[in-house]
């Protein structure tokens, strides 16, 4: 921080230090959510639907704690420029794990619904659609711990393939509710999981972003439909 005292600016990095753990515990901790619910739904495990769901409170917990420190922080300091972006970039980060969080629990209820009923094949469709969204998430996550602005970069295309995969999926499954409609119940769900794994992938591209506009001060929000408008 540019014309602070030495004092306060130690404070200040180690204050900020603690946010980024925060930040990073959080993402571990989702990052286990969300593929415990996974495997919850695959393996019709209702024990492991119920620990998705009791996970969730220390997932709000900690994103209600990076937020208070991050407005602490801005109050306290006033940062400005990079040091500003650090602090930003960390709630919006916590904010989106957060939502994943909540997606890991969407997917756990939908499994714990699925279980009370007899087995629908079609379930294993899903999985090559997780397999995208948590390699993208891990991926957005790395690319904020690792200040990996390149990784960064190529999140949204790889999340575009994710929205055309997940809609496909949709489609297909709305076909085989119609064929089977003693089983559409069934089928809803696995729509619903087929939507959550679509947002998961939407909101590892935001953590991507942020921390783009945290280390590069650029916004690559609307990067590939700029490129499409001038033919680049």
């Amino acid at each position: 921080m540019p014309n602070k005292p030495e004092h306060i600016s130690s404070n200040f990095d180690a204050a900020l230090y603690g946010l980024r753990n925060d930040v990073l515990m959080m993402s571990g901790l989702t990052d286990r959510m969300f593929q415990m619910a996974f495997e919850a739904l695959l393996a019709r495990n209702t024990e492991l639907c119920d620990h998705v769901l009791a996970e969730d409170d220390e997932i709000d917990t900690l994103e209600k704690q990076v937020d208070q420190d991050g407005v602490s922080l801005l109050i306290r300091f006033h940062p400005v420029a990079s040091d500003m972006r650090q602090v930003i970039s960390a709630m919006k980060v916590s904010t989106s794990l957060e939502r994943v969080g909540d997606l890991s629990v969407t997917i756990a209820r939908r499994a714990k619904r699925l279980n009370g009923r007899p087995l629908v094949p079609e379930v294993a469709l899903l999985e090559p659609a997780y397999q995208i969204a948590v390699a993208i998430f891990r991926d957005a996550v790395r690319a904020f711990a690792e200040s990996d602005s390149e990784l960064a970069r190529t999140l949204k295309l790889r999340d575009k393939e994710l929205d055309v995969l997940t809609t496909d999926l949709a489609e297909k499954l709305v076909a085989q509710a119609t064929a089977e409609p003693e089983f559409v119940s069934s089928y809803l769900d696995l729509i619903f999981v087929a939507r959550a794994l679509e947002r998961v992938g939407d909101h590892a591209t935001n953590i991507a972003e942020d921390a783009f506009w945290r280390d590069e001060a650029a916004d690559i929000r609307h990067l590939h439909e700029a490129g499409r408008a001038t033919g680049h």
